[in-house]
């Protein structure tokens, strides 16, 4: 795009508390390691294909889950309660699933430890341990055509220089028979990888990946394995500076720089307060073990990283001895051993896994204070963004199965939803404008518990940190409502059984739930065993109430604990531009040390790193990373079976798929006939819809009886472009799952948060719109890409425009202007909401889409029916016009940020270019090959991918 450039700052506030994958509301317990999903301080290795356009432009789906407060039946609408609306206990092993015989592991080298039926994940779990090494192997079996390999060392570092984390990308910059400079970046070409990554936690690293295609997943496990046991970086000190740091000088007479992936991966993490937050507690919590350190990297610690100190950490932690191997799927248990043997016998037994033990923290004995600064762009009023935070380590050892059980059940009860007593009272308290804090967190040796405000006073801290305590001692005193913990147990028990992990590999969330115990020498199989801990926790509730359970776990664990860290964040306009002026300073000493011949020198090593960042592998190195044939790829696609009907004039679409009982629906309306200037509100109103009240509910009782009746219900905005239209495709979804026991109560729960909830509740629409804005400023400092990406549509198309208007600047401008619009003129904001209700509740429009086994589709069209004729008949408003773009300019947007986010984008249907097969393999081949070498592997970017959207024509250039 050509034109002037706009040059807009913009004021950031503390950021949402957020998570980089998988942010969804609390549905799995502690019990399940929040680290199994995604971890608060983990850090990866994007894969450069990982991020679309429609993936950037999407919102945050606004969840329903349960909890608290008694509740009244109304109408007769639901019907009665049961006590577990959730599937049947899995069923006993199949004799089908293949083993290893004891001669054959024998003959590999491997001795088998334990072998277990898993009734949870219906698989045959079995431990063996390699002899000569002693490297332990989960080889898990089952029906699974997501077949997933992972290999995982513990990896504790002594400071901050981020040495894990820059050896997690520098091994996998080619190995041994992989000699070129990235395999990775030639898997992601070529590969049909379900999942393809590395990760690095405070106190492990692992690399995991995935593949339906038996080729190639063994392809990527042979590439993997390479990777980590002969890596080409510990000889290539250009790899190290490249993925690390190094000095860059293009020419004497210029400054010296910093360059390095990593490093400029974790300036951008160190440019998020919440970040900033989260390893200011770790670290206080554990000044004495490896986790009060930073093993990404703190910017300002990694250059003191050398390149001895780099080999030396391989060599010593990046050993069979010290790796625990896991493999999960339908494939071949004996030919898992025989690829593991081929590796593993190379190695001898070493002292490693003694080395990387991790220590346990000792508990305080007194609580701690500790006071942080944190960078804020100019402008508003400093004195209502402060943080605070408390945070409390909850033992001085590993926690048996149980108490994570109940610690998990208590988080939830506390925070996992809108109605959780402990998140409602910080949120309804006014004292901030979002919770920090992610709850408990138990992915490292001993768990941590957290909670806080951001957007607060000054002089309103105390009160936060006293009504946190207060709010604590009233709950262990007073317990818990019955219904509460009735729907808490609904929902997590429906969570556990239905085991949905979306796109996300079932065998690598297996994989990281097992790693958090196996990893510090404790049982692998516990983890993934849920139901003998789950019903005794029932029974104990039964037997002795749920006050008996939950309060002496706040009282020990919380209450009574002295290790209690709190943090207080203070904003500081200046922070940004002294650090930048000490990293300057530094790098001028530096250069003042040098010699004009040392200063020869570095320009020369700079120049001789870009040639070889830019120069292409040779063919013959090429040839050595395996690929697939077309041979090898199916030519059918899997297709999903799906019946079209109609229900009282409403088109069905209904797909018969096993789901073992549970119901998924989604009742789509459309959004066309809705103001324009009203589209802003639209992701406001899918929030009230579902957190405030009705008539004869409270806000409250309505999200508990979600609990207790579904699986949730969530409603949000979709829009999209449609290829060869102008006018965009824009609606409203409203998805729910359930048993199909409970198919009647979710369509009835769908009917009254879409037609019976009343928008009266002001102050509450106040907290949506203060924590709207927390999150959009989140977006903007960590995912800036995304937020450029969606400025960019808006310049292109209507769809585009619309998006932007509901997740991109022009959405976080409009919530700061309506910060000052609920208190002065509430009623027209009231109004509105209900407006945009009487635009969108209409059966012309409207679509039903439901997957279940075909009994339940057919049990439930009844229910469907009644849901569709309480719809009004037709819309009373006309269809609206939407004919809107951004102007065309070039736009510079300024954050407090120590990173950059580019974009650049055009629309290519517009100089009349027709969608060709060609345009998929264009721009993947365009990511993976010259902007992954010049964006990334020489820009020293974090990332930097292209993207077309066949659908709109856009196509874009991001970096970030």
């Amino acid at each position: 795009m050509e034109g002037a450039a706009l040059h807009r700052p913009i004021s950031c506030s503390p950021l949402a508390c957020s998570r980089f994958l998988f942010s969804s509301p609390k549905l799995a317990p502690s019990f399940l390691p929040k680290s199994s999903v995604v971890a608060a301080r983990r850090h990866h290795r994007l894969s450069n294909g990982s991020l679309s356009r429609r993936g950037l432009r999407r919102f945050s789906r606004l969840s329903a889950a349960p909890q608290s407060s008694s509740l009244r039946f109304g109408s007769g609408h639901f019907s009665s309660l049961s006590t577990r609306a959730v599937a049947s206990p899995p069923t006993q092993p199949s004799p089908e699933i293949p083993g290893v015989q004891d001669e054959v592991a024998e003959k590999l080298g491997f001795e088998k430890v334990s072998e277990q039926f898993i009734g949870e994940c219906k698989s045959k779990a079995v431990l063996f341990k390699h002899k000569k090494t002693g490297a332990e192997v989960m080889s898990v079996s089952n029906e699974d055509e997501n077949k997933v390999f992972g290999v995982v060392f513990r990896t504790p570092p002594k400071d901050s220089t981020g040495i894990p984390h820059i050896l997690e990308h520098s091994v996998l910059c080619g190995s041994r028979k992989y000699p070129l400079k990235e395999p990775f970046v030639e898997l992601l070409k070529g590969s049909l990888h379900t999942f393809l990554n590395a990760f690095t936690y405070p106190d492990r690293t692992c690399y995991p990946v995935a593949s339906t295609n038996m080729k190639d997943f063994y392809n990527l496990v042979d590439v993997y394995l390479d990777a980590v046991f002969f890596p080409k970086c510990i000889e290539d000190f250009q790899t190290f500076q490249q993925e690390g740091w190094h000095y860059e000088l293009n020419n004497p007479s210029e400054d010296i720089t910093y360059k390095g992936v990593v490093f400029n991966e974790m300036k951008g993490v160190y440019s998020q307060p919440d970040n900033i937050l989260g390893r200011t507690a770790q670290q206080a919590l554990f000044p004495d073990n490896t986790y009060g350190v930073d093993s990404g990297g703190d910017p300002n610690v990694i250059p003191n990283l050398t390149f001895e100190e780099f080999k030396e950490f391989h060599l010593k932690y990046y050993h069979p001895s010290n790796a625990r191997i896991w493999f999960y799927g339908d494939d071949d248990p004996n030919e898992r051993l025989r690829i593991l043997s081929e590796y593993l016998d190379s190695f001898d037994e070493s002292t490693a896994p003694e080395e990387s033990k991790i220590a346990p923290q000792k508990l305080f004995s007194e609580p701690v204070r500790i006071v942080e600064k944190y960078p804020v762009g100019e402008g508003g009023d400093l004195k209502k963004r402060h943080m605070v935070c408390l945070n409390w380590l909850l033992s001085d050892k590993p926690l048996d199965l149980q108490t994570e059980l109940e610690l998990g059940f208590l988080d939830y009860l506390l925070l996992g939803t809108p109605a959780s007593p402990l998140r409602k009272a910080l949120l309804e308290s006014g004292l901030g404008d979002a919770i920090v804090g992610g709850g408990i967190e138990d992915g490292l040796l001993q768990p941590q518990f957290s909670i806080g405000l951001k957007g607060v006073s000054e002089n309103d801290i105390q009160k936060v940190e006293e009504l946190i305590m207060s709010t604590l001692e009233k709950l262990s005193v007073e317990g818990f409502d019955k219904d509460a913990v009735e729907a808490s147990m609904n929902t997590i028990e429906f969570s556990l059984r239905e085991n949905n992990t979306g796109s996300f590999p079932r065998g690598l969330s297996l994989m990281l739930r097992s790693i958090s115990k196996w990893i510090y020498d404790m049982d692998p199989f516990e983890p993934l065993k849920y139901e003998k801990p789950l019903m005794a926790l029932k029974a104990r509730i039964a037997e002795e109430g749920s006050k008996a359970v939950f309060s002496p776990l706040i009282g020990k664990f919380i209450l009574n604990n002295p290790h209690r860290v709190t943090i207080e964040m203070q904003p500081d306009p200046e922070k940004a531009s002294r650090d930048e002026a000490a990293e300057k300073e530094i790098l001028e000493k530096v250069k003042a040390s040098m010699t004009e011949e040392d200063l020869a020198e570095l320009a020369r090593a700079t120049d001789e790193l870009k040639l070889k960042q830019e120069t292409p592998d040779p063919p013959e190195a090429l040839r050595t990373v395996p690929s697939l044939s077309l041979h090898d790829i199916p030519k059918e696609p899997i297709r999903v079976p799906t019946e079209v009907g109609d229900i009282s004039g409403v088109k069905v679409l209904q797909h018969d798929l096993f789901t073992n009982d549970v119901l998924y629906s989604e009742v789509v309306f459309d959004m066309s006939s809705l103001k324009q200037e009203l589209l802003p509100l639209v992701p406001l109103f899918c929030q009230s819809l579902l957190e405030m009240g009705t008539k004869d509910l409270t806000f409250v009782q309505l999200n508990q009886l979600i609990g207790r009746k579904t699986g949730g219900i969530s409603v949000y905005p979709f829009t999209s472009p449609m290829r060869g239209k102008q006018d965009p495709c824009s609606h409203i979804v409203v998805r729910g799952k359930s048993m199909a026991g409970c198919a009647e109560d979710l369509f009835n729960l769908m009917n009254c948060v879409l037609q019976e909830v009343q928008f009266t509740d002001q102050q509450r629409f106040k907290q949506f719109v203060s924590q709207s804005k927390a999150r959009m400023e989140n977006r903007l400092r960590g995912s800036g890409h995304g937020i450029a990406a969606a400025r960019m549509d808006a310049k292109l198309n209507v769809a585009g425009w619309i998006s932007e208007q509901m997740g991109g600047i022009s959405y976080l401008e409009f919530l700061q202007a309506l910060e000052e619009k609920v208190d002065n003129n509430w009623d027209e904001i009231s109004s509105s909401l209900e407006e945009i209700r009487k635009s969108l509740l209409s059966r012309k429009g409207c679509l039903v889409n439901m997957t279940g086994d075909g009994k339940t589709l057919a049990n439930t069209e009844k229910f469907v029916s009644k849901f569709l004729d309480l719809l009004p008949s037709c819309s009373p408003v006309e269809t609206a016009i939407w004919n809107a773009l951004l102007p065309s300019n070039s736009e510079a947007i300024v954050i407090p940020t120590q990173v950059n986010y580019v974009g650049k984008a055009a629309n290519l249907y517009d100089t009349g270019y027709q969608l060709d097969g060609s345009a998929y393999v264009i721009s993947k081949h365009i990511s993976t090959t010259w902007l992954w070498d010049r964006v990334r592997v020489s820009g020293g970017a974090y990332g930097g991918f292209c993207d077309f959207d066949t659908h709109s024509g856009v196509f874009s250039f991001l970096s970030y």
